[in-house]
Order: structure tokens, then sequence, then C-alpha cells
């Protein structure tokens, strides 16, 4: 099994509302809207750079009120080459902030935002 390369993962989110949310990661967080699938659309695609999260329509999101209970109920963690300026620049754009940028002792600093559906996305630099 030493030949199989494993080449990336892809986060899926679920949301209420697959063009809403898509055009949050566009206006908040500076992605780009790569695809939207279905009539109305109930599945869609945003990347900025290397990181693609998928965002699929579920009726009721089955992270939010857990998201909402818990501290840091990360669903996607994107490793970046700045994380002080990301965030600068998130907030600049109007992001929900979850948590400002975190020193921890495991290496890394992180920032978390919140999407409308409660999704929490961290945003990392290890070092």
């Amino acid at each position: 099994m030493d030949d199989v390369a494993l080449t990336s993962v892809i986060p899926i989110l679920f949301v209420r509302d697959v063009p809403a949310s898509a055009a949050y990661f566009q206006q908040k967080l500076g992605f780009a809207i790569d695809f939207l699938h279905g009539e109305p659309p109930f599945y869609g695609a945003v990347s900025r750079g290397k990181a693609c999260l998928h965002l699929r329509c579920v009726h009721r999101p089955n992270f939010t009120e857990l998201a909402a209970r818990e501290v840091s109920l990360i669903l996607a963690s994107i490793e970046v080459s700045d994380v002080r300026a990301l965030f600068e620049e998130l907030k600049e754009r109007g992001a929900e902030i979850a948590q400002t940028p975190t020193v921890h002792p495991w290496g890394g600093t992180d920032f978390h935002v919140r999407d409308p559906d409660g999704n929490v996305i961290s945003f990392v630099t290890y070092g």
C-alpha cells in the first residue's frame, strides 16, 4: 500500500442555502465560487488558493446547536502562510470571528471564523 498517495481532502460543510453560503465565503472570506450544482443549487464548491470546501444543502445543519454549545467545534482547518495577515483581512471583510489569533503550545497559531450555519473554520500557521 506504500505506492498509493493520498493527495488532498475536501471537507463537506452542511448548509441551509448553498448559493447564500457560497456568497458568504466569497464576500467575507475571499473564496471563489467554483461551481453550484442543481436547480435550485443543492451542492457547490468554493476555493481559495489550494484550499477547497464543498457545500451541501441540508434542511437543518447537524452541527448548529452543537457548535453553539461548544467553544471550538472546528469542521475544517486550513493551513495558511500568514495567519495574522489573513485575520486582519477577514476582519476587514466582516467575517464572524469565533476566536482571535491564538498561539498554542502544540506549535500553531490559529483563528476561527463561523459561517451563517454555525460551521467553524480554523486558519492556522505552524511554527
